[in-house]
């Protein structure tokens, strides 16, 4: 029997280990850290065997394949033990893949990946289609796999994912964006960053499709030296497109080959441009499935926006608050800052991964009036943005945070949790970031 080694007990980990049991895996999981109890219990139930707090190294070495958690970074000690071994290691998703034969559509992106992956996932369903979720969102790819019988799965797919396939081949891929992210991880080399990201067309063939954002300029860049074998279609919001989708002022056009339907731009559940280009993402995937216009413009229409992505919380004597925490990079508040419409005090801050914060002076400018950091070191926010906004706040714990925001706020004014960085320095994560904001607005 094979041996298959799980570094990480998490949510992939488990997953992974559920499914290489039943394909007939001589399974063991390891954990560098503790195990969630709820998952700890799963793994017994399953008689697999795991430790925690450890790596036993020679149990690790002797697998003849491994499967390693996205947050383990490839520089780690014993991913460079299983290297010199030559042992095969892949992702979740990668491994996953094998074992089923649903339609896979995967996308990733510096920015707007949850949203549009939520959203293709509403489309398919609310045709009527049997469709899993899962990827960096929700329930594992591989315990799905496992347990259910899928016929499409939808999944948001991270570049520390993509780092680790090999053979992993989605019938409809999409490259939303590319923005500097993650560089901690790839040797400040952003190069490195925009390939693992498009390792998700590296195995699509003739009968596949890639959908890639016609704007953006590092995909621009990324296809002067490079190519995909899949179909490509594009999205814009600048130019017209012939294959794929575009606005003009007042609609969003679709043309797939000889079919084209159009939509009214306000009629978008979503606003903002970044969610006009999501939506134009996730509606090709739905009319290269043969979805109904109707029922791709229907979810477009009624679609609910994701927890922690410019989620309004509370209006408070005129105050509104907005919890963006999911905005761990600054491309991601380039957007936020976009799409407000009203005189903003900013709650930023974080562990920095490599932020250059050029891009968003104009809209800082132009729209901030305080801004307040969340941060165990905050040098960077202060130097970046000192001389454009004189009202700068250090607090280091949301409680602080959101009570110094309301105070420096008056009516008709927003405040806007939006991080540009990881949350790891105060906070579990960007959801527990997220849901401290709501608990301190709710306390006012």
């Amino acid at each position: 029997m094979k041996k298959l080694v799980i570094l990480g007990g998490g949510e992939s980990g488990v997953g992974a280990a559920i499914l290489g049991k039943k394909v007939g895996y001589d399974v063991f999981l390891s954990d560098r850290n503790s195990i969630k109890e709820k998952y700890k219990n799963i793994l017994t139930e399953k008689q697999i065997p795991f430790e925690e707090n450890q790596h036993t190294v020679e149990i690790i070495l002797n697998a003849d394949w491994i499967i390693k958690s996205p947050g383990i970074p490839k520089k780690s000690n014993i991913i460079q033990k299983i290297n010199e071994r030559k042992i095969r290691i892949s992702s979740e998703i990668e491994f996953a893949s094998q074992f089923t034969k649903a339609t896979l559509i995967a996308i990733t992106g510096s920015n707007g990946k949850t949203t549009t992956t939520s959203l293709t996932y509403h489309i398919f369903k609310n045709a009527g289609y049997h469709v899993g979720l899962a990827g960096n969102i929700g329930k594992s790819f591989a315990w799905q796999v496992a347990e259910e019988n899928f016929d499409y799965y939808i999944l948001e797919i991270s570049s520390f994912q993509l780092d680790d396939i090999q053979s992993f081949k989605p019938h409809i891929a999409m490259v939303l964006n590319i923005s500097p992210d993650h560089l901690d991880r790839y040797d400040y080399t952003y190069q490195k960053y925009v390939d693992a990201k498009f390792m998700i067309t590296s195995n699509q063939d003739k009968y596949d499709f890639f959908i890639y954002n016609e704007d953006d300029v590092m995909t621009k860049n990324w296809f002067e030296n490079n190519d995909t074998h899949a179909n490509k279609l594009s999205f814009s919001l600048d130019n017209k497109i012939e294959n794929g989708a575009y606005s003009d002022n007042e609609y969003i056009n679709f043309h797939i080959n000889s079919d084209t339907f159009k939509m009214k731009i306000n009629e978008l559940a979503l606003t903002g441009k970044h969610n006009m280009a999501n939506s134009m993402a996730a509606g090709i995937a739905g009319k290269l499935s043969k979805i109904k216009n109707e029922f791709i413009k229907q979810s477009l229409m009624d679609f609910e926006a994701v927890e922690h992505r410019l989620e309004f919380v509370l209006k408070i004597n005129g105050i509104n608050f907005i919890n963006d925490s999911k905005a761990t990079n600054v491309n991601s508040v380039y957007y936020a800052l976009e799409s407000m419409k009203t005189p903003i005090i900013w709650i930023v801050g974080g562990t920095d991964k490599g932020n250059d914060y050029n891009e968003l002076l104009p809209f800082v400018q132009r729209k901030v009036k305080a801004i307040v950091c969340l941060g165990i070191d905050n040098t960077k926010i202060i130097s970046s943005f000192q001389d454009i906004v004189s009202n700068i706040v250090e607090t280091q714990s949301m409680k602080d945070a959101v009570k110094a925001a309301y105070s420096l706020g008056s009516k008709g004014d927003s405040v806007l949790l939006s991080p540009a960085c990881a949350s790891f320095d105060l906070f579990k994560n960007y959801e527990d970031r997220g849901n401290q904001f709501k608990e301190e607005v709710r306390k006012l």
